[in-house]
């Protein structure tokens, strides 16, 4: 039978309840410093809230740092003290009234750190001295762009220690009621930077070749799958590709298609569920043809060469066009992003419209 975007899927012992998904989008919205910095707030609650009520199946937060440190900007959610988890509490306990699935997407945002919102100087750079301004730290001191902050190359010792908080928020969001744990290795932050030659410029056990690059990465996923529950799945974000070639302007290749199976297959064996299939965000330069459905191949190639599940994204904004990507094996999954910012209730009117069903409030039954 042909799967719908209405079907349940099952992962572990988690059962979603639909295969329509809401993306990890920021806010910038948080605190910038103070008992309140990374804290859940009202606003955090009714963006999140609606979509459940709306019948999403499954909702992804923003990116949430894993230190004060790992935020993009000083406006991020975090999930490194308790208060952070006391306020994550209502928000996931509202979430499971709904029968949405809450998850976490667990971050660290590395050299592309220490920005501003983006709707002020478009997420320009925070230099250190100035307020709420850090100096940023990657994998080797390699700017992003023109511009910005170069940050500190992060020594062994440093490393481990992200990854110890990596592992330490992953308890921390299990205590807050996630079920999903989703670690970040997309669009340019630290574990994608670690991940390409493009930012990734070390010589020692965490740069080089496909093993030194992908070490960061695999530690972070043994470690949250040390101390996440083995009845609950791990997702992982990754961009399959840097959109750089041979002939970039760096001298240095980026991430490619090819290294994201091959990885995936390392993460498959390490207990991550389902890859969360983006590209692009490491490179400036980067040449991206933006079209309707154009990342879904990345999702598929990695579905079909490792029979792993996967999760589609990019310009999906079209009913039919959703469930013609899940109806025919390309993805498990869709993850709506700016769609969901524009209509909250996107699930139900594609049940409407495909003649499905979601979740809907017994107080809208009247609808």
């Amino acid at each position: 039978m042909t799967t719908t975007l209405f079907d349940p899927l099952t992962l572990r012992s988690l059962t979603v309840p639909n295969r329509i998904w809401m993306a990890s989008m920021c806010q910038y919205s948080a605190a910038p410093d103070g008992e309140q910095a990374g804290v859940p707030n009202d606003w955090h609650f009714t963006h999140l809230a609606a979509r459940a009520a709306g019948g999403t199946g499954l909702i992804i937060t923003e990116a949430t740092a894993v230190s004060p440190d790992g935020r993009i900007s000083p406006y991020d959610l975090g999930i490194w003290n308790d208060t952070q988890v006391d306020a994550f509490r209502r928000i996931t306990a509202f979430l499971k009234s709904q029968g949405t699935v809450p998850g976490i997407q667990l971050a660290h945002a590395g050299r592309k750190a220490s920005t501003e919102r983006t709707w002020v100087d478009r997420g320009a750079p925070i230099a250190p001295g100035e307020p709420h301004g850090w100096t940023p730290a990657g994998p080797s001191a390699v700017p992003f762009d023109t511009g910005s902050t170069t940050p500190e190359e992060l020594g062994t010792e440093q490393i481990a220690r992200i990854v110890a908080d990596f592992a330490d928020a992953a308890r921390r969001a299990l205590d807050a009621g996630f079920q999903v744990a989703e670690i970040h290795g997309a669009h340019g932050y630290l574990i994608n930077q670690f991940l390409s030659p493009h930012s990734n410029h070390r010589t020692d056990g965490y740069g080089g070749d496909f093993e030194g690059r992908t070490r960061f990465a695999l530690e972070i996923v043994d470690a949250v799958r040390a101390v996440w529950p083995q009845d609950l799945p791990v997702f992982f974000r990754i961009s399959a590709t840097d959109w750089l070639s041979e002939n970039a302007d760096d001298d240095r290749e980026g991430w490619t298609a090819d290294d994201t199976v091959r990885l995936a297959k390392e993460l498959q064996a390490r207990g991550v569920d389902l890859m969360d299939v983006s590209t692009g965000g490491n490179a400036p330069n980067a040449k991206i043809a933006v079209a309707p459905d154009y990342q879904v191949p990345f999702a598929e190639r990695v579905r079909n060469e490792t029979g792993m599940p996967v999760a589609a994204v990019g310009l999906i904004t079209e009913p039919d066009q959703a469930q013609a990507i899940v109806g025919s094996g390309r993805a498990d999954a869709v993850l709506l992003g700016r769609e969901l910012l524009r209509d909250p209730y996107w699930a139900r009117h594609a049940a409407s419209a495909l003649g499905g069903k979601v979740s809907t409030p017994v107080q809208y039954h009247r609808a």
